[in-house]
Parts: structure tokens; sequence; C-alpha cells
């Protein structure tokens, strides 16, 4: 028998909570389907779940809110002994995870496939000692997370001004990457470090991303004019091609797209970092690893 517990955010997105746990609790008891509502916890600490699941024969843990919510519940539930669901009813301002994964924004039709119980292990991976399930990054697009932060409004309008705000600032950082047994070095506006496709939003950065082929897409956007920029971005969101091989043959490329287990990035000017679009602090060095299979995820895409 399922029991599901559902993790809402009093405040991720916009608006309509109460109206949002109407609709959970009519629909969950629909399916006569045993359920909790619980707030998620300010502090980002759901260690509780693992005992919650002991005790109350917990099959599915629901996150109604953001990345970052669903990162730190993700982590909580690693290693527990019997395999839990996770399951997202997107409530963030980016959503690249759920929108990866092919989880509708509409909290109606997000229920139905919670519902109908099929899940898909998906991979993660550790960027130092920290847990992230979709998405780090180095650079300009971690400059907009740490300012999105700090704003006083959410939503994707304050996300794209601040975007382009950034834009006409942002400047390069050196960086001595690490990979697949070959080091070379690159001034860069960013690097992203993909399990998913997405930046969020729909926005696609590593086109040839999968949640569960046990690999990270690793994206360098390097020195370049910013209206050429702007072209060159289009151009990998369109058809971004993986590189079979690195160094200083590629120096000349605008974007370099890699795929391994693991890499290696030296961070000398310490440029800012997020982990699934929450700020996060920098550091000099960073080793980044896959964790296959981490992930019990209700999701749409099964192929």
């Amino acid at each position: 028998m399922r029991h599901i517990v559902y993790l809402i955010n009093p405040i991720s997105g916009t608006g309509g909570k109460a109206s949002l746990k109407t609709l959970i609790s009519r629909s969950t008891e629909e399916q006569r389907i045993h359920y909790s509502i619980v707030e998620t916890h300010p502090t980002g600490d759901y260690h509780f779940l693992r005992e919650k699941i002991k005790l109350e024969y917990v099959t599915d843990v629901v996150v109604v809110a953001g990345d970052g919510t669903v990162r730190q519940v993700a982590k909580a539930l690693q290693g527990i002994p019997v395999p839990v669901n996770l399951g997202i009813i997107p409530r963030g301002s980016g959503n690249g995870l759920a929108f990866a994964a092919g989880i509708p924004k509409d909290p109606r039709k997000a229920l139905d496939i919670i519902f109908t119980n099929r899940y898909k292990y998906i991979d993660a991976f550790y960027v130092n000692e920290q847990f992230c399930c979709m998405l780090s990054g180095l650079g300009f697009d971690a400059q907009v997370a740490h300012d999105f932060a700090r704003s006083g409004t959410r939503g994707l309008p304050t996300y794209a001004k601040i975007s382009f705000r950034n834009f006409f600032a942002a400047k390069t950082y050196p960086f001595e990457v690490y990979i697949n047994g070959q080091q070379f070095n690159t001034d860069a506006y960013f690097i992203s470090i993909a399990n998913s496709n997405q930046f969020g939003n729909h926005f696609t950065i590593a086109p040839e991303a999968s949640l569960g082929d046990g690999m990270l897409d690793i994206v360098i956007v390097q020195d370049m004019s910013k209206w050429r920029l702007v072209g060159s971005i289009l151009r990998q969101i369109r058809n971004g091609k993986v590189q079979r091989h690195y160094g200083l043959s590629d120096s000349s490329k605008d974007i370099l797209y890699f795929q391994a287990k693991s890499l290696v990035i030296r961070n000398p000017k310490l440029a800012p970092l997020h982990i699934d679009g929450d700020p996060w602090p920098g550091n000099d060095t960073f080793t980044i690893q896959v964790i296959p299979k981490a992930i019990r995820l209700l999701q749409a895409n099964q192929g």
C-alpha cells in the first residue's frame, strides 16, 4: 500500500498554496492513497524523513517546490535501506529537473504522473562533498543565482531581469580543467556541469544530456565578444554536439561540450558557484563525480 508524504514549500514560486493543498488532498483521497502534508524545513535539513519513512512505511516523498528543495530532499534519501520514490510537483522558478523528466508545471498533470506510480532511476553527482541532482555552474550563471537569491521577488520575470543585467557586466574567469585524463586551461564566462539538459524553464544548455546515462555533460563557454556570445549560445541550445577530444586543439571553439564520469576544476579567481540553482560558497578546487542511479524518480519520460 502506498503512503505519500507531500513536502510543500510555503514560499517557492508564486502564490496559490492553500488551493494547491486542497487539490492535493482531494486528488489523493480520490485515489484512496494514504498521505500526509508537511511544510518544507527552513534549514533544508530533511533527515527527519528517514525516521518517518521507517516508522510510517512511507513509499513516496513528493516535493512541491523548486530544484533547491528537490536537491535537499534527494540528498536526505540517499542510502536508506528501502528505496523510496521521489516525486515532484514543480513550484520553483526554474524547475529544471521536473521539466527534463517530462513533469509538467500544471499540478493536476503532475499529480497524474505521481498516481501512475512509474519510476526510473536517475543519476546525481557530487561537487566536492555537496550533492547535486541536476546542474551546477561556475561563473556567469552562478552570479545570476547569487543575485536572484538576494532579490526581494521571485519568478521568471525577476530571473530574466537579473540575467539581462548580468550579461552586460559579465567577465571571464581563468579555469584549469582536468577531464578524462587530460588537462587544459581556458578563460570562460561559465562552466556548467549538467546531469539534465536544462538550466530551467525549458532552456536547454546540454542538448545530449540524459538523466540516467551515468555521464556528466560539461559545457564551457569560452572568452568571446558579447555579440558572438549570444549567437554561440543559441547554436549550442539548438544543436550542441559532444566533442570527443580535449585540450589546445579545442581552444579556437567558442563553446566546449564534453562528457565524463568525473572531472576536476581549478578556480584560482574564485568564480561564484551554484548547485541546482542555489548560490553556494566558492572554492579554488572542485572535484566532481557522478553518482549512478542515485534517485528513484516518478516521471513521465520512461525511455
